[in-house]
């Protein structure tokens, strides 16, 4: 490559990926010293109207995006927004566009992480039933996420980050009388990841309904969270036209808006481009200070 290039899917071509992605690449608000390449063109699409044609080149440019990261040829990627239950009828079999990334780049070791201008969240669990997210939080899997989310903060240039650990339970689960989560799992890991030795300061496990004020306040760095919606429900009440979703963990880049198809609003001109804009200036922002 001449110049480093971002591959861009446009997600399900029915939705507000093409729309906001173009928006993105007219708005002169992107890194100058990167190409910029669009996969995943689909002529016939009609806005709001997500069909087998739209869902098959969804797929196929996701395929195409690991092809092209695996070669070389991409820097990084951004992916625009896919309708999840609509390609699961034609071969897509992962809960959302981060567990296709593990799988295809053989990741065990990854994260989900949402980032914007007030909070920065890692999840421990993604997609999954709250009623499994108990059974699915360990001592380690904890420390694991941790760690990941510790290294991010670093790479973007926080030397000693300040990372809160949210409860599972309602009040942290005030010493074992809503819930022994906290006492049984959650502390001893937070216990393990400051002794671990990352230069990072980890605290907690905190209160989820008084952290995420404090954490929007520049009292902490990013938030680990326990499962999906107590990061995201903060985080784009906060940050949503403005916030990236990442794939912490992966051999490359990996970013993504913090939306979705939004097809109700689709080819109307109404779909704000910021946060694709944000994923597109994360992405250059990732290559330039990697570590692999």
């Amino acid at each position: 490559m001449s110049r480093p290039r971002i591959g861009i899917t446009l997600g399900d071509a029915a939705g507000i990926g093409p729309e906001v992605t173009r928006a993105a690449l007219a708005s002169g608000l992107l890194d100058p010293d990167f190409d910029y390449h669009i996969i995943g063109e689909c002529p016939h699409a009609v806005p709001g109207r997500p069909d087998e044609a739209t869902a098959r080149a969804a797929l196929a440019s996701l395929e195409e995006s690991v092809l092209r990261l695996q070669t070389g040829e991409l820097a990084a990627v951004v992916t625009a927004p896919i309708c999840k239950d609509h390609l699961a009828a034609y071969g897509f079999a992962f809960p959302g566009q981060t567990e296709f990334y593990a799988a295809r780049f053989h990741c065990e070791n990854y994260q989900m992480c949402l980032t914007g201008p007030h909070l920065t969240v890692g999840l421990v669990t993604i997609h999954v039933p709250l009623r499994a997210v108990p059974e699915l939080l360990t001592v380690a899997e904890i420390v694991r996420h941790g760690k990941l989310l510790a290294a991010f903060c670093q790479q973007r240039g926080q030397a000693a980050p300040r990372l809160a650990v949210a409860g599972l339970n309602p009040h942290a689960g005030e010493n074992g009388r809503i819930g022994a989560e906290e006492i049984a799992i959650i502390r001893p890991a937070v216990e393990a990841l400051q002794e671990a030795g990352l230069g990072a300061i980890f605290s907690g496990p905190l209160p989820p309904d008084t952290l995420f004020y404090q954490a929007a306040r520049g009292a902490y760095d990013a938030v680990l969270c326990m499962y999906h919606d107590q990061g995201l429900i903060p985080l784009k009440l906060l940050d949503f036209d403005q916030a990236v979703n990442l794939t912490l963990g992966l051999p490359v880049i990996r970013t993504s808006p913090d939306h979705g198809t939004a097809f109700d609003i689709a080819g109307q001109g109404r779909a704000s481009p910021a946060s694709m804009i944000a994923a597109i200036r994360l992405a250059g922002e990732l290559w330039r200070g990697r570590a692999f």
